[in-house]
């Protein structure tokens, strides 16, 4: 019986092109051959488990190869689902199809939508289109300081974006205009997320890492769902909790930074609880996927892995440790936005016999595979790899 299981996202690690990136504007995207192939990448833990064992993932470098005996099970898995951004991800690991993408937003939010949100912040609104969240302060932030007015943008992803320098909304003020958008987008106009973007200092400024995601609630039950409603803990730690609109989990840890998130995770080891640790790391993606800056993004893996050593020993035998990325943002691939990419998974544990999986036509295998190794029932979609992998 396992007692405890770690789930951890790489927040946009992909491994390369989908089968259907052609579809989504993303042929030739490869998050982690643009990641590996940086100057003295290493990573010798990941190797270890097996993560460059996955399918078409070896790069090249010492630490970017197959190795003969690899200590995990592996598999590279792919998005069944209609999307390529943070919530439809997570939604699918978690057990929900979603075979209509999120509604999104390239001429910006319609006149109605903006003017709702101004009457309930009783403030305007800048910008209303498309935007890089660095460019967007830059270009309007002096504007939004001698006004007041709030800068609203979207990108590719389902989000409505406000940013706030927090001199003039302090974050706490900013999350309450951010629940106010929540409630004004629903219907046809239920977007992921609501992101708030504080950000401080004086031109061009700069983000803070008060950023809060407000999130659409998921249609159906989910993995969380399941275990809390069973009497298991779901410790939430990162964006996971905001992401699943706090629904299904039992402690809900904010984190700073990825460090920040590995120090909670590491913590979270040492401690006595029976359930699912599910953690999200974002600075991949935030601070160098988006920001197309490959250096910085493989030396964020390569400090990720130099605190996996840490958490590995803790492991306990009853415990499964599994490592995936939830859609791909290739620092080296035009644009700004997430690439439709395969995602990497890498399972590991006393009882967990090393293997290569294969190809998985879906996240859900991974809640599938959770809900197994607890001994519950599930109705989600999915299929466990459990009796594939355990000894």
């Amino acid at each position: 019986m396992i007692k405890r299981v770690f789930l951890i996202v790489l927040d946009s690690f992909g491994i390369g092109k989908a089968p259907d990136a052609a579809a989504f504007g993303d042929e030739g995207s490869d998050t982690l051959r643009s990641v590996t192939m940086q100057d003295g990448f290493a990573a010798p833990n990941l190797q270890k488990l097996g993560f460059f064992n996955i399918k078409n993932a070896a790069q090249g470098g010492d630490y970017a190869r197959a190795i003969k005996d690899p200590r995990g099970a592996y598999a590279a898995m792919c998005e069944a689902s209609a999307g390529k951004d943070t919530t439809i991800g997570h939604w699918e690991m978690a057990g929900i199809y979603s075979p209509s993408p999120l509604p999104t937003y390239p001429h910006g939010f319609p006149k109605e939508i903006i003017d709702a949100f101004s009457a309930a912040t009783g403030r305007g609104v800048l910008c209303n289109k498309p935007y890089s969240g660095t460019d967007v302060i830059k270009d309007y932030g002096e504007e939004h300081l001698k006004t007041g007015a709030l800068i609203v943008y979207t990108s590719a992803d389902s989000v409505f974006q406000i940013a706030a320098h927090e001199s003039i909304v302090p974050p706490e003020q900013l999350y309450e205009y951010c629940r106010m958008a929540r409630k004004i987008l629903c219907g046809k106009h239920c977007v992921g997320r609501v992101i708030a973007r504080p950000f401080t200092g004086e031109y061009p400024f700069e983000r803070t890492n008060r950023r809060r995601d407000f999130s659409a609630e998921p249609p159906k039950e989910t993995i969380l769902d399941l275990l809390s409603g069973n009497g298991f803990e779901t410790l939430c730690i990162g964006k996971i909790g905001d992401t699943f609109a706090g629904r299904g989990a039992t402690s809900d840890i904010h984190t700073t930074s990825n460090e920040d998130g590995m120090d909670k995770t590491i913590a979270a080891a040492k401690e006595n609880f029976r359930g699912l640790c599910f953690v999200n790391l974002v600075e991949f993606d935030m601070t160098y996927g988006h920001r197309r800056n490959a250096r910085g993004y493989a030396d964020a893996v390569m400090a990720f892995d130099r605190r996996l050593g840490e958490l590995l020993p803790l492991l306990r035998e009853d415990d499964i440790l599994m490592i995936t990325a939830d859609h791909g943002c290739d620092p080296c691939y035009s644009g700004t936005d997430h690439t439709r990419e395969r995602t990497p998974l890498v399972i590991y544990g006393d009882k967990i016999n090393p293997r290569d999986l294969g190809e998985r036509n879906t996240f859900a295998d991974i809640s599938a595979t959770i809900a197994d190794a607890f001994d519950l029932e599930y109705t989600l979609y999915g299929k466990s790899m459990l009796g594939e992998i355990t000894k």
